[in-house]
């Protein structure tokens, strides 16, 4: 791609290379070529983030709600004028097709705009006293900068949310953006600072996340942190942040349930969700990855979705009618050829795929197995992949144990037509988000997050600035 461009760190109001001059190759996963660099930094060009981030947020905080509203919806304009140039770098960095990539460009205006208009209705509380010349009352404050790491898989949505929140509620921010996919995050922070965000506010950096993330949780200019990985690693910084008491939001791993039963209509769950496994080649949080179908309706789904999964078009993310790119990276291939054959070898079916496509870039068979134990490693650990797991079931409670088996509570989905069955799934599903009769997760206006080893705290709808804000008492007696 010619127009691919070298990433550079953005630190107070200013796009630069790290100070040491180092970089990192950013690698096409369709081709396997070097498409770019990005530089690379080191403990001196965080120090410069951190004392910029200081000094912004004495800025941003001290400046109205309205006013952060009205350039964060400048902003929004912005990304959406350039959706198209942004969305063709996160192709070559990424892999996903060039209309997912554009659509998650548009859908992240969606949440600046969200979030700017948000902030402008936090509201405190006036609390009635026990006397009549006392005032008692709430106010909410910004809780300061706030250091934030992002995955690849979502080079915009991921960033997005955190930086819209921070930015709306008068925080400053850290963004620590993923190496592999550097572009269209620093554009989308690039339409922020041509909208007018002051100098300190918002700072980016590229580098090894493990010394990135060891070296701003603990320092003492960082108030909150916000997490988007792997479970095992959010781990790790969740217990970093409580040794420094900062507050943390944390969006980890799932292994996402799907209970399909025998009254669901089964060629419209089959449509819906077999789409929805293959979006980014499986490499979502919320992926619906095992299918737990009723012996009714169980050949019929296993039949259905595995005609859908051989018709999934695999390509470059930029030819035409291409519905699933290539894995984002090289070592994505070895680890799911190790799950998918240990799952064989526990007994469980191949029914299509399993394998990589060519020797050049990093494509996968959209994959079915079925019949798989749950002793498996890929019933136990989340493939994140084009790979679904479709097992049977006879009656309900047996669903809702195998959905539940888990520690993780990320997403879970089902499809029945029955009242007294979706009033089950809620009542009892461990899910931060369940979706029934459709795929409905991610929205700017609802909820996104876990419980259990699944995380913490919600990235989306009215609860997600709260995050961001301290909750202060003000009580003053009239004399």
């Amino acid at each position: 791609m010619s127009n691919y461009p070298d990433v550079q760190l953005f630190i107070d109001g200013a796009w630069c290379d790290a100070a040491a001059g180092e970089t990192i190759d950013i690698v096409n996963p369709a081709t396997e070529d070097v498409i770019g660099k990005v530089s690379h930094a080191r403990v001196p060009d965080l120090d410069r983030a951190l004392a910029a981030a200081e000094r912004g947020f004495a800025v941003w905080s001290q400046t109205g709600a309205f006013d952060r509203a009205r350039k964060m919806r400048k902003a929004g304009e912005l990304l959406r004028e350039r959706a198209d140039a942004v969305a063709a770098m996160m192709t070559a960095e990424q892999g996903k097709p060039l209309a997912q990539a554009k659509g998650e460009v548009l859908a992240g205006a969606d949440v600046i705009d969200w979030f700017a208009e948000e902030a402008r209705r936090t509201y405190g509380q006036v609390i009635p006293s026990r006397a009549p010349n006392v005032t008692q009352m709430t106010i909410k404050v910004p809780v300061g900068p706030v250091a934030a790491f992002t995955p690849w898989n979502f080079p915009i949505n991921q960033v997005v949310r955190k930086l819209s929140a921070a930015v709306a509620t008068g925080c400053s921010i850290i963004v620590k953006a993923p190496e592999e996919t550097p572009a269209s995050p620093a554009e989308l922070i690039r339409c922020f600072a041509d909208a007018g965000i002051p100098a300190g506010v918002i700072n980016l950096v590229y580098g090894v996340p493990a010394e990135i993330s060891e070296y701003l949780i603990p320092h003492p200019v960082i108030r909150k942190i916000s997490f988007t990985g792997s479970t095992p690693v959010g781990k790790q910084l969740a217990a970093l942040a409580g040794m420094h008491m900062k507050r943390a939001t944390m969006e980890l791993g799932g292994h996402a349930p799907v209970i399909v039963y025998d009254d669901a209509d089964v060629e419209a769950a089959t449509k819906a969700i077999s789409a929805h496994k293959f979006r980014n080649a499986g490499q979502v949080c919320v992926s619906p990855t095992r299918f737990l179908v009723q012996d009714a309706v169980a050949d019929q789904f296993l039949d259905r979705f595995t005609e859908a999964a051989k018709a999934v078009k695999v390509g470059v993310g930029t030819e035409d009618g291409v519905e699933m790119g290539p894995l984002a990276n090289e070592r994505r291939i070895p680890a799911l050829e190790a799950l998918i054959q240990d799952a064989v070898e526990h007994g469980g079916e191949l029914a299509t795929g399993g394998r990589r496509i060519g020797n050049k870039g990093y494509f996968f068979e959209p994959t079915v197995l079925a019949g798989v134990p749950t002793d498996a490693r890929i019933m136990n650990e989340e493939p994140f992949g084009p790979v679904a797991i479709i097992n049977r079931f006879n009656d309900d409670d047996e669903a809702i144990a195998e959905a539940n088996r888990l520690p993780f509570g990320l997403a879970a989905y089902a499809f029945t037509r029955s009242a007294a069955r979706s009033q089950q799934l809620r009542a009892r599903v461990e899910a931060g988000m369940l979706a029934i009769n459709h795929v409905g997760l991610a929205l700017p206006e609802i909820p996104f997050g876990g419980i259990k080893d699944s995380g913490y705290g919600t990235e989306g709808g009215s609860e997600a600035t709260e995050a961001y804000l301290d909750t202060r008492l003000v009580t003053q007696m009239d004399k």
